[in-house]
């Protein structure tokens, strides 16, 4: 299974990494990721130090705390954002299940979903998965994801001949899903909207 140890080798810094990028929503003080991570105290300010310098947090002082934050801004961070999709929470249970939940072609996740943005529209999709899905298995690793979030997950499921059928009349629905920010969990993008 892909991890970010594999190509990271402070453990510190990957959970303060997987901390900032599962909402990137949250502002911390380092106490917060202190307990949030459970590591040492010098080391946590070690990292963030390393990671305000080298431009992934912002940082302001109030009152006796000083607070962190993601820079949105910071080159790659699409592809943090996608890696940690990838290797913490529901995209996790994604892959781990993956031959549990059928013959999967693709997952995609939208850049609001990810992000932890409101959806702009009730029908707008959160989750689109193209496969022979076994739908009871799915659904489970989505409510277990809903109650995390205390929130509803749109989704959508296509067979991935409906799929290409939808796609190659253009269809309104699958376009308006294709044509916004996403982050691939599962298959190749360049497949998905070629």
């Amino acid at each position: 299974m892909a991890d970010l140890s594999d190509i990271i080798t402070s453990k510190v810094r990957i959970k303060i990494l997987e901390l900032f990028l599962a909402d990137i929503t949250e502002m911390y003080h380092v106490r917060g990721v202190v307990r949030e991570t459970q590591e040492e105290i010098n080391a946590v300010r070690r990292e963030l130090e390393r990671f305000e310098k080298a431009g992934i947090l912002k940082k302001e002082p109030r009152g006796n705390r000083v607070y962190y934050w993601l820079r949105t801004e910071y080159p790659f961070f699409g592809d943090l954002l996608s890696m940690v999709a990838k290797t913490k929470n529901l995209g996790l249970d994604l892959i781990s299940n993956k031959g549990k939940i059928g013959k999967v072609n693709f997952i995609m996740f939208s850049g609001r979903f990810v992000r932890r943005k409101e959806r702009k529209r009730d029908d707008e999709v959160d989750i689109l998965v193209v496969g022979d899905i076994v739908l009871p298995e799915l659904a489970a690793l989505i409510r277990k994801e809903e109650s995390k979030r205390s929130k509803e997950i749109n989704y959508t499921v296509m067979s991935r001949e409906e799929f290409d059928f939808r796609k190659k009349r253009r269809d309104p629905f699958l376009t308006g899903i294709l044509s916004g920010s996403r982050v691939m969990i599962i298959g190749d993008e360049q497949e998905l909207v070629s």
